[in-house]
Formats: C-alpha cells, sequence, structure tokens
C-alpha cells in the first residue's frame, strides 16, 4: 500500500492513516542510527478536499499538510490539466506546501491536478510517487478516462515523461497553436491515465514537451499521435489500477494496468526552410547545412570564380552541400559565397526566393582565422593526393575495400593495380576486381573482387604511385594493403532463419547497448541469412518494414497523417538479447508476419 495513493484525496483520506500512521517518526528523540528513512513523506491533510465543485475563476488556492519537512524536487512534473498559460506557482511553508494558480480558470471546467514524482522529504529525498487532486468551476466533475502507453519508434521502449494530450478540435493544426483539453504525463513505463474528462470525441497526441508549453514544437520536440478519433468508454472508479501512482519498480502493479491505446513517438523531418550553418573545412573546401530536407536551390557561386570552377555534392538527405573550388590559384582569406534559394517567410510560412551572402573564413582548432604566410613551407600532405584505405578483415566481405579521399579525384588509373591472395603454400592467385564509385560521396570508391573472398588466405593489394590525381593536380603515393579473412570456425557467427517475409525489411543487427551497427541488408523472401564474426556477448535484431522500398528506415509526418515506419525486435519471452557464445553457431527462427502481428 506504500506504493500507491488513490487518485482522489477525498478517498485517500481513508486511507492515509490506516497505511502511514505506524511509519510516523517520533520527532522528540535523537536519531539513533537505525535503518535508513526510505518511506516517502505522507499527506496528513489537504484543504480544501479534493472533490471540490463551483471553484472560483480567480484566487484558488490548494493547501498540502505533510507529515516531515518537504521540497519540490521535480517541478516540471506538476501539471495541471487542462493546462493554463503559467504553470501552477508552488511554495513550501515549513510542512506544508501552498499551491496557487495565475490564470484564471475556464467556466464549467474539470481540473486534475496531478503530482507525479515531484514531492519529496527534505532529508533522504524520498520521492512521493504521485496523486491527483480534482476540483471544478462547475457544479459536477467529469467522470471519465482513458489510458494508453507511449514508446519510442526506434527502439520501441517506453518513454518517460512524455506529455500526452486531448484536444477536442479535430483539425491537424490544433496541437501547433492551441492547448490542449486535457494532458497527463507518462511514467517511466511510459504509461499513462487522463481521467475526469467529459464523454466526447478527441484527438490524442504525445510529446516531449521541452518548454512544457503544453503544444508541440515541431522544429524541436517529437511528437505521436493516434491516426483516428478516441471516444473515452471507462468511468473513474476509486481504487482503479489504471489510476493508481505507483513506484516503478513495482512491476507486477505496474504491468497489471490495462493500456487501451499505443502511440509511437518519432522525430519529424523538419519543415522550416533556412540556412542553418555554413563553415570552410579547408582553403578550397566548405559546406551548408540547411534546417529542412531537400532544399530548393536556384544558383550558387563564389565570388571571383567560374561556376564551372566549384564542384558541388548533396547528402542523401539534401540537407546538407558540401563544395570544393576547382582553381589552382591560391584561395584568399574570406570565401563569399553565394545560395539562391526558397526559404520559408517567417510570415507566411511558404517558401520564398532568397539570397544569402555568407562570408567563409579558414578558422583554426581555436576558432581563430588562419594567418597565411607569405613563404610557407609546403608539406607533403600538400603537394600529394591524399586518400586512405579500410580493409576490416571482419567487415571487408560486405563493405569491400574503401578509399576515402581528401579531396575530389579527376583522374584515375585502376587497371594498374596488382591484387593478388596466397595460399597455405605460398602460391599467388590473381583477384579480378572492379571499382565502384559510392553514389552519395564522391571521395569515396570501394574495390569489390569479382567473385567472393576466401575465407584464411592473405590477400595483398598494391596501389602504384599516380593512381589518382586529384583537382589541384597532385598525384597519389603508393601503397600496399595486406590483410587475412579470419577462419570462420574460431569465430562465433548468428544465423538468422526468416520466414513469414510478405513485404520488404530492413534487418539491424545491433550491439546490446544498440549504439553500435553490427550488419544491416534488406530482405524481401524467405531465407537464411548468417552474420560472420561476431564476439561473445549479447546482440539485438531490429526489425524495420521498408513499405517505400528506399532502404532506409524512414519517420512519420503529423500534417501527412503519416506514422513512422514499423519496427519490432526480435523477442523471446519479453527478452530481446540474443547471446552468443565464444566459438558458437546460433540458429534463430524469425517469423517476421508474427513479429509484426503483435
Amino acid at each position: 500500500m506504500r506504493n500507491r495513493l488513490v487518485p482522489v484525496l477525498a478517498a485517500a483520506a481513508i486511507f492515509i492513516p490506516m497505511v502511514f500512521s505506524h511509519s510516523c517518526a517520533n520527532t522528540t528523540q535523537a536519531p539513533t542510527g537505525g535503518a535508513k528513512d526510505t518511506i516517502p513523506p505522507v499527506i496528513k491533510s489537504v484543504l480544501p478536499a479534493s472533490g471540490i465543485t463551483g471553484v472560483p475563476l480567480k484566487g484558488f488556492k490548494i493547501v498540502m499538510k505533510f507529515d516531515e519537512y518537504c521540497v519540490v524536487k521535480n517541478q516540471q512534473n506538476i501539471l495541471l490539466s487542462p493546462p493554463q498559460n503559467k504553470p501552477p506557482t508552488v511554495k513550501v511553508k515549513g510542512k506544508s506546501i501552498e499551491v496557487s494558480f495565475e490564470d484564471e480558470f475556464i467556466p464549467s471546467t474539470t481540473y486534475s491536478l496531478s503530482f507525479d514524482q515531484a514531492i519529496a522529504d527534505n532529508n533522504e529525498g524520498n520521492l512521493l510517487p504521485g496523486f491527483t487532486y480534482v476540483f471544478s468551476t462547475g457544479d459536477s466533475i467529469d467522470s471519465m478516462y482513458i489510458t494508453g502507453t507511449v514508446l519510442d519508434s526506434k527502439k520501441m521502449e517506453p518513454v518517460n515523461g512524455a506529455t500526452v494530450l486531448l484536444y477536442k478540435d479535430h483539425s491537424d493544426s490544433a496541437v501547433l497553436k492551441g492547448k490542449p483539453f486535457a494532458a497527463a504525463k507518462t511514467d517511466s513505463w511510459g504509461y499513462f491515465s487522463i481521467a475526469y474528462i467529459k464523454d466526447t470525441s478527441y484527438r490524442l497526441y504525445a510529446v516531449n514537451d521541452q518548454n512544457n508549453n503544453s503544444y508541440y514544437d515541431p522544429d524541436a520536440e517529437m511528437i505521436a499521435f493516434l491516426d483516428s478519433a478516441v471516444i473515452p468508454v471507462h468511468k473513474v472508479v476509486d481504487s482503479l489500477p489504471e489510476l493508481m501512482k505507483y513506484e516503478a519498480k513495482d512491476t507486477a502493479l505496474c504491468l497489471a494496468r490495462k493500456s487501451e491505446y499505443t502511440l509511437v513517438m518519432f522525430k519529424e523531418k523538419p519543415v522550416k526552410q533556412f540556412v542553418e550553418k555554413a563553415e570552410r573545412k579547408a582553403e578550397k573546401n566548405g559546406y551548408v547545412k540547411f534546417f529542412a530536407p531537400n532544399v530548393w536551390i536556384d544558383s550558387l557561386w563564389i565570388a571571383g570564380y567560374e561556376a564551372d570552377h566549384l564542384i558541388t555534392e548533396f547528402n542523401s538527405e539534401r540537407d546538407s552541400l558540401a563544395f570544393w573550388v576547382n582553381d589552382r590559384r591560391p584561395a584568399p582569406d574570406t570565401l563569399h559565397l553565394f545560395v539562391s534559394y526558397r526559404k520559408t517567410d517567417s510570415g507566411t510560412g511558404q517558401l520564398v526566393p532568397d539570397l544569402e551572402h555568407l562570408p567563409l573564413v579558414l578558422l583554426d582548432k581555436d576558432g581563430k582565422p588562419v594567418k597565411k604566410k607569405l613563404h610557407q613551407r609546403l608539406e607533403k600532405k600538400d603537394t600529394t593526393c591524399v586518400f586512405t584505405s579500410t580493409a576490416e578483415p571482419e567487415k571487408v566481405e560486405y563493405k569491400g575495400i574503401i578509399f576515402q579521399f581528401q579531396k575530389p579525384i579527376i583522374e584515375q588509373n585502376f587497371k594498374k593495380f596488382s591484387f593478388v591472395y596466397r595460399n597455405a603454400k605460398q602460391k599467388e592467385f590473381p583477384v579480378p576486381f572492379h571499382f565502384e564509385a559510392d553514389s552519395t560521396n564522391l571521395l569515396k570508391y570501394v574495390l569489390w573482387p569479382d567473385s567472393p573472398f576466401q575465407q584464411g588466405m592473405d590477400y595483398y593489394l598494391k596501389v602504384p604511385q599516380k593512381a589518382f590525381k586529384d583537382m589541384d593536380g597532385w598525384y597519389s603515393d603508393s601503397l600496399d594493403i595486406k590483410f587475412s579473412l579470419p577462419n570462420r570456425d574460431n569465430e562465433s557467427s548468428l544465423v538468422l532463419c526468416m520466414t513469414g517475409v510478405e513485404s520488404r525489411y530492413y534487418i539491424e543487427v545491433l550491439d546490446e547497448n544498440m549504439r553500435n551497427l553490427i550488419r544491416d541488408f534488406l530482405i524481401e523472401t524467405d531465407g537464411e541469412y548468417e552474420i560472420f564474426y561476431l564476439k561473445e556477448g549479447k546482440y539485438k535484431v531490429r526489425i524495420t518494414e521498408d513499405k517505400n522500398r528506399n532502404g532506409k528506415v524512414d519517420t512519420g509526418s503529423l500534417l501527412e497523417h503519416r506514422q513512422p515506419e514499423k519496427v519490432r525486435f526480435y523477442e523471446q519471452d519479453g527478452v530481446k538479447d540474443i547471446k552468443i557464445a565464444p566459438n558458437s553457431e546460433v540458429r534463430q527462427e524469425l517469423d517476421i508476419k508474427m513479429i509484426f502481428a503483435k
């Protein structure tokens, strides 16, 4: 009973003496060095009592008396529903907390004031799990409620502290500019209940309300929405588990609550368009970062250079444009970049033509302008086509041998490369190969063998001198690359046996903390997919339904009524981790249709 508090304090008054009376400390005795106090503060009285009606529109105050000195630890967790422009004012006075309201209430409206993990005792910081105080400016208390859960779209894990919003206004723009009819916060289980609401039709949203203004800021916040309207069907009843405030550690009690709706929270791609940042990365190289993707550029030029002296490349989202000045002359201290593009008008919200002048100065690591020396001594890197080459033994089979250049190249001679492998008897065999330019990075090329790599073999790649020439006319040095594919018998592997594949799916194998991508691939049919060279540990498999067949995870859109692409994880008895032992092969059955049916 200590881990819960019934939602209406009028009812709570019946239970509080029974539950907490034996835990009150004798304040007349000195501390004895006994067990640490782990009991949250106890509410002794609330004036006026919860459930009061006919509350005046101005000047209303609530006084809560506790059995010990308390502090307001998390002000943002004190939520008035419906919210006002100004949050409630909370003052600590001795063992009491006084709540007042600056804004005027709405006539004939039921309000609920929630304290979730907001108040703690002064000594040990034990948090009161929470309670809800209810009052009305009319002559009755609204009696309906709804429940639900908010999940993160990428991890499909509960979102703690999300603000859930109910609107009577069903228009798409309501959550962007108006206050909701009712609001609530999710707990650490992502669970929410919105109680004491009217029996009518609503639109349901959730946002990570960073500025606590109780509506959605698309430039900075995440959002979740339900596709259909919500009509509450349940009435508030004393001691309902769904309306209790439990401590997060009470797993059984928290999981026993019924959740009517599931909201999946995502970050929208920005819509407002403007130049977010422009930076010069090197003497003849820089980039322009736009706030929103798919920027509409009419023209771009640098003062003093012809148009054909500029090399440009967009990233895959088309929200960043890199540029290089393809000119042998030394670049000036300041590159004057001009961008003619479509910018969002602050008044109308429409895209309008705009011209921006972006003076770009080369800065050092301390942010100070780099001063050119009249007789600067050139280093080898200044007169060489610089590149790096990567051939990771555990990844080369599906990533290839990667060549990354510092500047765009204008000539390449792959035919002079020597690529061979040696067997156990040190006999060499030529490896036919081909190069592929990366479609999203003009500085990147990948070398692939024409036939699969062979396990346990030593591979040798010789890159001759002058194989590449960059835009400044400098040639590359020679390079020798050696690598060996690990013997699969000495490594662990994971075999994913996919069935029930009725669409196209993007599969990701991640480490235990989902910070590192181990392997990713696309599937369209049933089959077995083996991931080699795994270390001992735990891994997760994330599956995304690739409906638009673009090979990546797409977010949702509020105004387009588009939910983010469905994401699921492989789970066994509620556990997402797949354990990999040393020198083992783990076979895992994945019924994709069944996974997405949940």
